[in-house]
């Protein structure tokens, strides 16, 4: 790790974005991309997430922020010395083993403390005092002692060193506390009472039972931010809306719910069997995009009206189930949900049965690796539980 990458990932921290951060770098947009790609990999954290267009910081990197930037002052001081106005790329090894060698006074000595040969590590710091643009060492028959601006080198490198330590511990901690946790992603349930969070509070109760030493933590979010952590690792094994997924994993189809038309009790007058014309007269309630429902239900209405009626229709999209099932209650919408999950709500919709090709489909997902493999078969034995 060097100090050029970090400034450049604290510059991605603080302004929030990429390119903004490449551009005051005088950087590519790829090379702040690799750095930070480098430093969640070494810290094993994930410090952005995207928000829309925009890259936010993760509370992990929020927490980590002020550590950041502490080593980006100390670097930007460093350059300083040698009248350079960017950080230089000097590795942390090398700071480390500049601080050696000042300790220990010799080069030799600082060599055999350090395990490295004494022409490799002269090597080093010479390499060191050119990318800083300045002598940082005076060198004598009797040893090395520092220049002035290796006095302020040495404070600069231990602050550096210090932060970095802090970092890394922190990560280290964090690796402690979730290596033995098992993260499950999932579909967002449609409510307390819908089947998908019964499943899961049953998933809850028999993990514990079945593997207390190996905590279960429990997220939830959209099918295509499930496949995404999936495969970042952010997620251990998803639990998907959707019977279709990468090829890269391996699957098991847990339940499979019928979906119904679902709309306002006022629909009791009309035509029920005419679903097109429900769908014409109504204006639509869909989730979004990213999930497996609103997939089944594109199908359905591309499948109920033609082209010209799609596009004539009104839709609504809403990315939380509450409020769509609020729509069709006190609003006058219809929308396309899994009978058994809204059965129970009250009052009661209007549910209009479709055909049986129309289902919402729940898969356990998971990394095609013999661990993984083990946790599934345990979480789907306690998902398929009644």
């Amino acid at each position: 790790m060097d100090l050029s990458t970090l400034c450049l990932v604290h510059g991605i921290l603080d302004e929030r974005g990429v390119r903004r951060a490449a551009a005051a770098a005088g950087r590519p947009a790829s090379s702040a991309s690799a750095a930070l790609r480098r430093v969640e990999a070494v810290l094993s954290v994930p410090l952005v997430r995207r928000d829309g267009q925009a890259l936010v910081p993760t509370l992990e990197a929020e927490a980590r922020l002020p550590r950041f930037a502490e080593i980006a002052r100390a670097a930007m001081a460093l350059a300083a010395l040698g009248g350079r106005a960017k950080a230089p790329a000097v590795s942390l090894d090398a700071l480390t083993r500049f601080t050696a060698a000042v300790r220990a006074g010799s080069i030799n000595a600082a060599a055999r403390e350090l395990g490295l040969g004494q022409p490799q590590l002269t090597r080093q710091l010479t390499h060191l005092e050119k990318a800083v643009g300045c002598k940082l060492l005076d060198r004598s028959a009797t040893g090395i002692g520092c220049t002035p601006a290796g006095l302020e080198a040495l404070a600069l490198a231990e602050r550096i060193a210090a932060a970095w330590e802090s970092l890394f511990a922190a990560s280290a901690e964090r690796f402690r506390r979730s290596a033995a946790t098992w993260r499950l992603g999932t579909v967002i349930p449609f409510g307390h009472e819908s089947e998908i969070a019964a499943m899961l509070a049953r998933l809850a109760v028999g993990w514990r039972a079945a593997r207390p030493r190996q905590p279960l933590f429990l997220s939830s979010t959209t099918a295509d931010e499930l496949v995404a952590g999936l495969k970042n690792r952010r997620f251990d094994l998803i639990l998907l809306d959707t019977d279709r997924y990468p090829a890269e994993f391996e699957g098991r189809l847990i339940a499979r719910s019928r979906l119904a038309l679902a709309g306002p009790r006022s629909l009791g007058g009309e035509d029920r069997q005419d679903l097109a014309a429900l769908i014409r007269a109504h204006p639509v309630a869909v989730p979004s995009p990213r999930s497996g429902l609103r997939q089944m239900t594109d199908r359905f209405l591309e499948a109920a009206l033609s082209p010209a009626e799609r596009a004539r229709l009104t839709l609504v999209e809403v990315d939380s189930i509450p409020v769509i099932i609020n729509l069709v209650l006190r609003h006058g919408h219809l929308s396309v949900l899994p009978e058994q999950s809204v059965a129970n709500v009250a009052p009661p919709l209007a549910l209009l049965p479709l055909d049986a090709a129309y289902q919402q489909s729940l898969s356990l997902v998971w990394p095609r690796d013999a661990l993984s493999r083990q946790a599934a078969e345990t979480m789907a034995a306690l998902l398929e539980k009644r």
